[in-house]
């Protein structure tokens, strides 16, 4: 079983306030403000009133969804990049209550570049049971880039527009392996391996069983940020209790929860539900909590013991800005 910890860093106020300050600070959560050109140029377009969650729902339960990758990331690796393009996909239709069907792909680089693009995508693929059904390649010696999409089906999409106060915020992650020391991501699917494929499709079941309303992947804005842009949309609130959220031993908790991993959720779970949505994760082998709830005051806030620091106040602070 994964060794976790409840927390790395210390009980102190001034311990609290770093951690904030780090999410606060996470350039991955500052960028998501780049997203609102979406919204002024295209508007509410999505199947429920406006763009926000992590994929759309078209038609009776199909999920669609895509990411383009950093182009320096590609460039400096791009096996990674290619893995990462599919992992990101699977997480995303996970994330919307889904189980993947099919990756489409779109690469531009040169032969060297793109083999091992490629060869990334086929390893993430054959670990996630998620065939690459099609896509487009371009043979291009100058800045490679590199995109994917996936295609889904979920009987009951998770919608963060279900997110509502009185639910209670889970954190699921898996917590087996290393942090990489170069770049703030969790590999835990190093140590999971073809468990990962079953992990991702947990989050289908729960949600086809009504334990889980509303989710988002944990991504590069980090917990907080990612937390944020979940509340953002109904302008919810919460506490987070910093020592409950599952954390691997060893990692300080202000890069745990400024990472990626590469399996990490927030659900939002409906009072009574949370023994059935725990117990689910911990059959599975992985670490589950019940770290606060939801409120409708818009402030998302860090506590450990009796002390306790805001760190957005959704109401005032716009994340991605998308209208709803």
């Amino acid at each position: 079983m994964a060794e976790s910890t409840a927390g790395s860093a210390g009980s102190t106020s001034e311990s609290l306030a770093e951690i904030a300050a780090a999410c606060l600070a996470n350039p991955g959560l500052a960028a998501k403000a780049e997203i609102a050109l979406v919204g002024e140029v295209l508007g509410g377009t999505d199947w429920q009133g406006g763009p926000g969650d992590d994929g759309a729902v078209v038609g009776d339960g199909i999920i669609a969804c895509g990411e383009a990758l950093f182009p320096p990331f590609v460039a400096a690796d791009p096996h990674g990049a290619g893995f990462a393009a599919v992992l990101a996909n699977v997480n995303d239709v996970a994330a919307m209550g889904g189980v993947p069907l099919g990756i489409v792909d779109t690469v531009v680089a040169s032969e060297p570049l793109a083999r091992k693009a490629f060869a990334g995508m086929r390893e993430a693929a054959e670990l996630y049971d998620v065939p690459i059904v099609g896509g487009h390649f371009t043979l291009h010696d100058g800045q490679p880039s590199i995109s994917a999409f996936a295609v889904g089906r979920s009987a009951a999409p998770l919608s963060v527009t279900r997110a509502a106060p009185g639910q209670s915020l889970v954190v699921a992650a898996a917590l087996d392996g290393r942090m990489r020391e170069d770049f703030p991501f969790f590999p835990a699917f190093e140590s999971r391996g073809r468990r990962s494929a079953g992990d991702v499709r947990l989050l289908g079941a729960l949600a086809e069983a009504g334990i889980v309303v509303a989710a988002k992947d944990i991504s590069m804005a980090g917990l907080v940020g990612s937390l944020a842009m979940l509340l953002e949309p109904g302008a919810l609130g919460v506490t987070v209790d910093v020592p409950a959220v599952p954390a691997p031993a060893g990692v300080p908790l202000v890069r745990w929860f400024n990472c990626f991993p590469s399996f990490g959720f927030l659900l939002c779970v409906p009072a009574g539900r949370e023994p059935e949505c725990l117990a689910a994760f911990a059959e599975r082998d992985l670490a589950a909590a019940v770290v606060g709830t939801l409120d409708p005051s818009g402030s998302l806030a860090l506590s450990w013991g009796e002390e306790r620091v805001e760190v957005l106040d959704l109401r005032t602070t716009p994340i991605t800005g998308l209208p709803r």
